[in-house]
């Protein structure tokens, strides 16, 4: 048999706590907001869980920005040695073309009058060749040859030219030109026994060797 609920009045007799609509109500109101917080709490901790992975994550991401900066910053430095390295090496190439230039530059101011020094050696072969004829011919004559002779020279020496020694010199193919041998017990073999064309230096510079004769 189904028992019957006691009526408030009794219940209040018997000492019991009452149970009214209102008590339902808060039950309800509290099962509710229990439920809710639980809810909140999970979303809460699915919410950090979520979030966890990323705040992880984010040391990650700040390192590779490092390590790119570093790797651009090494690659500058060295596209920078690069650079400076090829700038050197112009700079060099530059001051051997210039110190060339001017070299060739004054070695053709040097030797700007060759051609007139042969012309003018030529001039002092006749003059040398009038004075060996001119012995007999009288002591003023020899000495007025001499002295433009003298003087020829004179200039030509200012200006770089010098006679190549040769008599009595061994012989340097670099300065003589050798057209005979002959047998001879006034020099030792292999000197210069005779000049038969003076030879010249404008500046150090062979501008015509000596003919001569080597002794055997």
């Amino acid at each position: 048999m189904a028992r019957k609920k006691a009526s408030p009045a009794k219940a209040q007799a018997k000492g019991e706590p009452i149970v009214g609509a209102g008590d339902t109500i808060e039950r309800r109101i509290d099962f509710g907001e229990s439920e809710g917080s639980k809810a909140a709490a999970a979303n809460e901790a699915d919410w950090s869980e979520d979030l966890g992975p990323e705040v992880k994550e984010a040391p990650a991401a700040e390192g590779t920005d490092e390590a790119a900066e570093s790797a651009e910053q090494a690659s500058s430095a060295e596209a920078t040695a690069v650079d400076s390295e090829k700038y050197l090496r112009l700079m060099a190439e530059f001051q051997n073309y210039k110190r060339r230039t001017e070299k060739e530059k004054g070695e053709l101011f040097k030797y700007a009058s060759e051609k007139l020094v042969v012309q003018l050696v030529e001039i002092l072969d006749n003059f040398d060749r009038a004075l060996n004829q001119s012995a007999g011919g009288g002591e003023a004559f020899a000495a007025g040859m001499e002295l433009i002779f003298k003087q020829l020279t004179d200039v030509l020496e200012k200006n770089g030219v010098e006679e190549i020694k040769a008599l009595g010199e061994d012989f340097d193919p670099n300065f003589h030109n050798a057209v005979m041998m002959e047998d001879t017990t006034e020099y030792e073999s292999g000197k210069v026994s005779d000049v038969l064309q003076k030879g010249y230096t404008l500046n150090g510079k062979v501008v015509r060797p000596s003919m001569v004769k080597v002794a055997n």
